[in-house]
């Protein structure tokens, strides 16, 4: 139970946080009334309630999600690209940004935090590439890439787009891809139609 915790104590995500932490503390709650040690099964089984309370909230809470488009050069978008490099090569290592190849640069925001950025360009008249769709740690649950490829459809529809495209480096990336609708195309990359 206390190694579960401890587990627990490592996670960037609040949502991974709080179900480890669940299991730790039922655990812990569990063991302390095995063992006839009430005080330890009340501390812990409080610790229950309370994840079990954030955890409904975060399930239930209905997230504002907006996109900004900025330019290419925007300084906080270089900013945010170079402090998150590290975590982008993770999920994206062949990732080098080149401004003037983009074609769209969104901020991804949710409840007017950051929460990531997306950037591509232009393939061919009809099909834009995603050459970065990133996610900061604390708001990766897939919420982010549903809304942003269900608000922007209409957006890359009126610029005359009709497919998305992108590349996939890591098995993680792929199953984020697939788990929005992409499916493996002939050429080699993933792709879904607007």
């Amino acid at each position: 139970a206390s190694g579960i915790i401890a587990l627990s104590m490592t996670m960037n995500s609040i949502v991974k946080f709080r179900w480890i932490n669940l299991v730790g503390a039922s655990t812990f709650a569990t063991y302390g009334f095995l063992i006839d040690a009430f005080p330890v099964m009340v501390l812990n089984g409080f610790i229950v309630l309370v994840d079990i309370y954030y955890l409904s909230r975060i399930y239930t809470k209905s997230h504002l999600f907006d996109t900004l488009e900025v330019r290419g050069d925007n300084k906080y978008l270089l900013k945010f690209l170079d402090f998150h490099k590290k975590d982008i090569s993770k999920f994206f290592p062949d990732f080098i940004y080149k401004p003037e190849m983009n074609t769209i640069s969104f901020i991804v925001l949710r409840n007017m935090a950051v929460a990531g950025v997306l950037l591509g360009h232009q393939k061919d008249d009809k099909v834009i590439k995603i050459g970065l769709d990133y996610t900061v740690a604390e708001y990766r649950d897939y919420k982010n890439g549903k809304f942003v490829l269900e608000r922007l459809k209409d957006t890359f529809k009126d610029k005359g787009f009709e497919k998305v495209i992108a590349e996939c480096a890591t098995k993680h990336h792929e199953k984020y891809l697939r788990k929005l609708g992409f499916e493996m195309g002939s050429d080699g990359f993933f792709e879904i139609e607007l």
